[in-house]
């Protein structure tokens, strides 16, 4: 089986992000940037289904221009065996998450991918809406947030959030899933993995080699900084913090 990753390129979730003084979008100059953190859970889980020989092959791929090859030699020294770029060109900002899915529904196709494992959603802007996406054009099986995942006689048991708890389901495949972080914990990466990953080669693959992608149907208006947290009201007793409560506006009569 062949398990394809998509992975993104975030701001890493060290780094305080900064808006724009235009406010057109987030200032990456000189930030550090790297996998998203539920991308490089599903790495990790790809590649233990690879060493426990339930898969053959793992593929991480990104959609991006060339700078993104930083986050798929990640990748490749966590343990993945190849690694994809869909080179964008220069205004990758013009995919959404339905271009996006579009893209990774040609590329399964093409490399007769198995298994999709993605990340529940990305932390920079928390949309988590290319699996579904990408689960419904291929007419694939899903589930959302998964947090275990063991395979057995060629069916996937799986364990998601839901609505009133934890559900356990069972997938056949080929599946999409969108995993959690609690799914597993990545491997630290060793230097020698590292320096190996540095010299790998990674096929890049022109946007239109893959067939026609639909025009962005969102974009970005605007962006600014969340607003300020207000200090915090010490009271002197249970009574007190009673009638405070009461006197909220969200706990007023509607009129």
């Amino acid at each position: 089986m062949h398990i394809l990753v998509p992975v993104k390129r975030v701001v890493d979730y060290n780094v305080k992000v900064r808006v724009k003084a235009d406010g057109t979008g987030v200032d990456t100059t000189g930030v550090k940037m790297s996998m998203n953190p539920f991308d490089e859970v599903a790495v990790e889980q790809a590649v233990r289904l690879r060493e426990k020989g339930i898969a053959t092959k793992v593929t991480v791929v990104t959609c991006g221009a060339p700078i993104a090859q930083d986050v798929l030699r990640t990748g490749l020294a966590m343990g993945a065996d190849a690694a994809i770029l869909v080179d964008t060109g220069a205004s990758p900002a013009a995919m959404d998450s339905l271009g996006v899915a579009r893209v990774l529904q040609a590329l399964v196709q093409r490399e007769q991918i198995g298994l999709v494992l993605c990340g529940k959603q990305a932390i920079d802007d928390d949309l988590g809406a290319v699996g579904p996406m990408l689960a419904a054009f291929l007419d694939w099986p899903q589930a959302i947030s998964v947090g275990r995942l063991a395979a057995e006689g060629g069916q996937l048991m799986v364990s998601c959030d839901g609505d009133q708890g934890l559900e356990q389901m069972s997938l056949p495949l080929p599946a999409v899933l969108s995993v959690d972080l609690r799914l597993c914990d990545p491997r630290t990466i060793s230097l020698p993995n590292m320096m190996k990953a540095k010299k790998a080669v990674i096929t890049t693959l022109p946007l239109a080699e893959l067939g026609p992608v639909p025009a962005a149907r969102s974009s970005v208006v605007a962006v600014t900084e969340p607003p300020a947290r207000q200090a915090g009201v010490r009271v002197p007793d249970v009574d007190t913090l009673i009638e405070r409560l009461k006197s909220l506006p969200a706990l007023q009569p509607a009129n």
